[in-house]
């Protein structure tokens, strides 16, 4: 078998086992995490603010959309055609933002849903070949799939495959990372993006970035976002200009219409596993998980956006952001009241395997929750049991909190806070 020769199944037939790794799976990837979401976003302007300056995602590219002569005329009567791409650690995003009147006029001739606010929920797989094998896994499950190839910026390799109800899902593998300078790839680099699949192998970043700086190219010309606010907050020892440090991203929150067939395809086709499963105020709820963590997706009802009063122009429930500790998490809270938005108190019961959190409503008034625990689940656990709700009533925190088992467990924050 040369480098380059695709790779077959293992076994044909109904139980198919695929080769990843060398470890025999029911499909031909295995997500790791969330590793990006993205927002298209009614109120642009007010979301960058409350993302970039109140949270801490920092812009990391301001790509813009009008960036050429046919698609400026499409977007003549948008005020922002940028889309942020913004990190909260070394990946090159871990959150994107883009206008939605934007997005729907780009994506009028593609399947998709112009009331969502989602634009995308990114998966992180293990190689580029699990990514390439997941594209004719998909087509032969008759998977509807946006597009392939590799995005620029951020260098990540991708396909995007659609669920039932045209949530856009992303797998992709190698973003870029970004260092002690702050600074991205140079444009001058982006001629490396791939509008199909590619073909395997491909040469290595290392190699693409050496070829680049034999022909000339300035590698320290990408963008920069400097701090704007004073870093006057001693947050566990790191002077920095919010009170709390975002580690993490994710559980995301969707409403469906269809729980059982959205579990389907999640379930059979991108290989969750459900934790846990209720109903609540007659409207069922599904927590899947891709990893150890108690859930990184969860399904509801879409009924119950009636119930909880959330944005009826959006399918996203909710967005979860994991700070460092509970203490920053209590301070976040007097931050963000500070700054003027409002802090709501959704039932615990919809938010399991949390402990405390606590629901800001971004400007486009969806639920953004802060929490700093996530249960993690054994290897060999399947649904696991209705455990305790999380503490949503803020008023009633305690200073200090008694750890769990688990507490500080899972996927670390790598690098400096800032």
């Amino acid at each position: 078998m040369t480098l380059a020769e695709p790779r077959a199944p293992v076994r044909e037939g109904e139980n198919e086992k695929y080769d990843v790794g060398g470890v025999l799976l029911d499909r031909p990837f295995k997500i790791r995490r969330l590793g990006h979401f993205a927002f298209s976003a009614k109120n642009l302007k007010e979301m960058l603010q409350f993302y970039n300056q109140d949270i801490g995602f920092k812009i990391t590219d301001p790509m813009d959309h009008a960036r050429t002569p046919e698609l400026k005329e499409k977007l003549k009567d948008v005020e922002d055609t940028h889309q942020y791409f913004m990190r909260h650690g070394t990946d090159h995003h871990s959150f994107v933002l883009a206008d939605r009147r934007a997005v729907d006029i780009l994506y009028a001739s593609r399947p998709h849903t112009p009331t969502h606010s989602i634009n995308q929920l990114t998966w992180q797989v293990g190689s580029l070949r699990e990514v390439v094998d997941a594209i004719d896994f998909f087509e032969k499950r008759k998977v509807p799939i946006n597009r392939t190839g590799r995005d620029m910026p951020g260098s990540n390799w991708h396909v995007y495959p659609f669920d039932p109800e045209f949530h856009r899902n992303e797998l992709y593998y190698g973003i870029e990372q970004i260092g002690w300078s702050g600074k991205p790839k140079p444009a001058e680099l982006y001629k490396r993006g791939f509008h199909n699949t590619p073909d395997l192998p491909q040469i290595s970043e290392e190699e693409e970035v050496l070829r680049a700086e034999q022909a000339g190219v300035d590698l320290h010309t990408g963008y920069l976002q400097r701090e704007s606010m004073p870093s006057i907050y001693d947050v566990d020892g790191v002077l920095l200009p919010r009170p709390f440090k975002v580690v993490k991203i994710g559980p995301v929150g969707i409403y469906v219409d269809d729980i059982d067939r959205v579990s389907a395809y999640y379930r059979n086709i991108m290989g969750f596993v459900v934790t846990r499963e209720f109903t609540y105020k007659g409207a069922r709820c599904q927590f899947l998980r891709c990893n150890t963590e108690h859930h990184s997706l969860a399904l509801y009802s879409k009924e119950l956006r009636k119930e909880l009063g959330t944005a009826e122009d959006s399918t996203c429930m909710s967005f979860g952001v994991q700070l460092a500790n509970y203490r920053q998490v209590r301070d976040a809270v007097g931050f963000l009241k500070d700054r003027g938005h409002k802090i709501v108190e959704l039932p615990g019961e919809l938010f399991p395997g949390i402990d405390y959190a606590a629901a800001v409503i971004d400007p486009d008034g969806v639920p953004l929750i802060l929490y700093h625990y996530m249960e993690q689940v054994p290897g060999d656990a399947y649904m696991l049991p209705q455990g305790a709700p999380a503490n949503t009533n803020v008023a009633s925190w305690p200073k200090t909190i008694e750890p769990r088992p688990d507490t500080y467990m899972g996927e670390a924050y790598l690098g400096p806070w800032g």
